[in-house]
């Protein structure tokens, strides 16, 4: 027999724009899993300007993957989708053979802090951040995005409470925007270096050498 879904747990999500648009995610009745609303969603796509085309993007925390398949919907050119946990990993592998997403979006069994120490530095325009609240994970996740991103581009966090740039000191972060959804806070940083200066009327991260 299957278990009930908990209260207040959504069964599905969607995606809000581009080529995949309407099409629904999945979601499994796992212990922590917190999807980001369709709601929240729709605000942070705004807040990037909609059109990804080009962008390489990486969900580290990918759940039911409503960040990574939407960004990869709205023309984002390789998306990386980390989730160790088995039926998630089942439910994103289902929804990419049935979307046809092909090889620009790919899924990765593992931890999401292991497999970023891992990886070449510079290597996204965005990385989107939805760790578990109860692991005290934030501060260690925003430094290991903040390697990974190319200067100017943009970190999201999700989180139980409001974060400014001061708190991650030393990662040349900036906060481009912040909004509130109940208890959930939602975060766009953009890593900034010396010398970099950040667009004044848009979110997207300066253009790779």
């Amino acid at each position: 027999m299957t278990a009930p879904a908990r209260a207040g747990l959504p069964r599905e999500l969607r995606i809000i724009g581009g080529q995949w648009k309407r099409s629904k995610l999945p979601v499994a009745d796992v212990p922590g899993l917190r999807p980001t609303p369709d709601r929240v969603r729709e605000t942070v796509f705004n807040w990037l300007g909609n059109d990804l085309d080009g962008w390489r993007c990486l969900d580290a925390f990918a759940g039911a993957g409503g960040l990574g398949f939407e960004a990869a919907s709205r023309g984002a050119s390789e998306v990386t989708l980390i989730e160790r946990e088995s039926r998630l990993l089942r439910n994103l592998h289902d929804v990419h053979a049935r979307l046809k997403a092909g090889p620009s979006v790919r899924i990765v069994a593992g931890d999401a802090s292991a497999w970023m120490a891992r990886q070449a530095p510079q290597t996204f325009e965005l990385v989107f951040l939805d760790p578990p609240f109860g692991a005290d994970l934030f501060a260690p996740a925003v430094k290991a995005a903040c390697r990974l991103v190319v200067p100017g581009g943009l970190v999201y966090l999700e989180a139980d409470r409001e974060f400014q740039a001061t708190d991650f000191p030393g990662e040349h972060l900036t906060r481009y925007r912040h909004g509130r959804a109940g208890a959930v806070h939602f975060h766009l940083f953009q890593r900034a270096e010396p010398g970099y200066t950040a667009p004044e009327s848009s979110a997207a991260p300066k253009e790779p050498a």
